[in-house]
């Protein structure tokens, strides 16, 4: 089976992540940000989007007050425009007609991720949604990944696990699956996905098919 993070693996949701941010900043009096400073900050979740559109951090006082904010107005735009990462669909239509299964293991919250996936409209099957509200310990803790096995019927050793973000590679390593880098997704320039202790690294998504091969 192969196991996808979501944001920034298998769809571009940064332009809605990146636009609700905007608009919390507007709300505070201050100018938009560049779409280039956001993108980097989209997979790490409003922790990661509070830090370069407010510098704060889960430390500061007003942090949850503006999380749950930032929350609200991303609820309001984030099926807005959503897609698929080129070539991510001709990949899922390719697992399905060599039978093997495939499935999402997010941080982001089930009330995002499951209408967000709804809205892509995909025309082949998952085998599993699993959320980081899911869980007890989310990415990278290994929790919701053995949650996708069990729930998959799956061994976890049968499995890859696919994303963009240390803390990725981090839990499907932890879980004993083989982990690859999609360097196609939200990576800084000051981000070493070469240091991050996956098996594989990956330009585009059809090279994952050839490394079942």
């Amino acid at each position: 089976m192969i196991l996808f993070d979501l944001d920034g693996t298998l769809v571009d949701t940064a332009p809605d992540l990146g636009y609700a941010l905007n608009l919390q900043r507007e709300r505070h009096g201050l100018d938009h940000l560049p779409m280039e400073a956001i993108r980097p900050f989209a997979s790490h979740g409003s922790k990661g989007l509070l830090s370069i559109g407010f510098d704060l951090t889960p430390e500061d006082k007003a942090f949850e007050t503006m999380r749950v904010e930032y929350l609200d107005l991303y609820d309001q735009v984030f099926t807005r425009s959503p897609v698929l990462f080129d070539g991510v669909g001709e990949l899922l239509t390719n697992l399905h007609q060599s039978d093997i299964k495939w499935g999402v293991v997010t941080n982001k919250p089930r009330r995002f991720a499951a209408p967000l996936i709804e809205s892509m409209q995909l025309s082949t099957p998952m085998a599993c949604l699993v959320c980081g509200d899911d869980a007890a310990l989310p990415k990278p803790a290994p929790d919701t990944l053995f949650m996708a096995c069990e729930q998959s019927l799956v061994k976890p050793e049968h499995c890859f696990y696919v994303g963009d973000a240390e803390r990725d590679i981090e839990a499907g390593n932890a879980a004993g699956m083989k982990t690859v880098v999609a360097l196609w997704g939200y990576i800084d320039v000051m981000d070493k996905p070469k240091t991050w202790g996956a098996d594989f690294a990956i330009n585009r998504p059809s090279e994952l098919i050839e490394l079942l091969v």
